[in-house]
């Protein structure tokens, strides 16, 4: 008798081990999804972050608030910045009326996220559109504009534009 019990109780301990680790495996399934939602919405905001930055820099352009875009930059890009935002070349430069821009495109890139934008400047009545390339990198808990050069991405023609949204017609 018992024998009986003895096997009965390892009977047990078996069957609630393999029942635990069997939920365990199923546990861990859910863990890999939530793991990968959790880094699709992460990757979301990057690019969501980066497309705010460059707008409220390119909103600063239009502006002529030098302060504003100073403070879409990483810190250290502001003595260079300060040195050539109102030069006369500079984003800010006052013979420089910006009337329209654009962002086109953004998506990831080997430095950062690199957000495609489409910058129309005026000099008295002569007028040009240039593209420009950000890339825009997270500085400890925010994001920033770390590099800004010509050119730029074309939009991805799957979908319109990493982003998804197709970009606006040209004027």
């Amino acid at each position: 008798m018992r024998v009986s019990f003895g096997r009965s109780a390892a009977t047990a301990a078996l069957v609630t081990a393999v029942s635990l680790g069997l939920a365990g495996c199923g546990l861990g399934g859910a863990d890999e999804a939530e793991a990968q939602r959790v880094a699709q919405a992460a990757a979301e905001e990057a690019l969501t972050k980066s497309r705010e930055r460059v707008q409220a820099y390119l909103d600063a352009i239009e502006a002529k608030d030098v302060e504003a875009g100073r403070s879409q930059l990483c810190a250290v890009l502001h003595d260079a910045f300060d040195g050539a935002a109102t030069g006369p070349n500079g984003d800010f430069a006052d013979h420089f009326k910006v009337p329209q821009t654009e962002i086109i495109d953004v998506r990831p890139g080997p430095a950062g996220h690199e957000v495609s934008a489409s910058v129309t400047v005026t000099v008295g009545k002569r007028k040009a559109t240039r593209p420009l390339l950000f890339t825009v990198t997270r500085d400890g808990l925010d994001w920033c504009i770390s590099d800004e050069r010509p050119g730029g991405n074309s939009p991805d023609p799957g979908s319109g534009s990493a982003t998804g949204t197709a970009p606006a017609p040209a004027p």
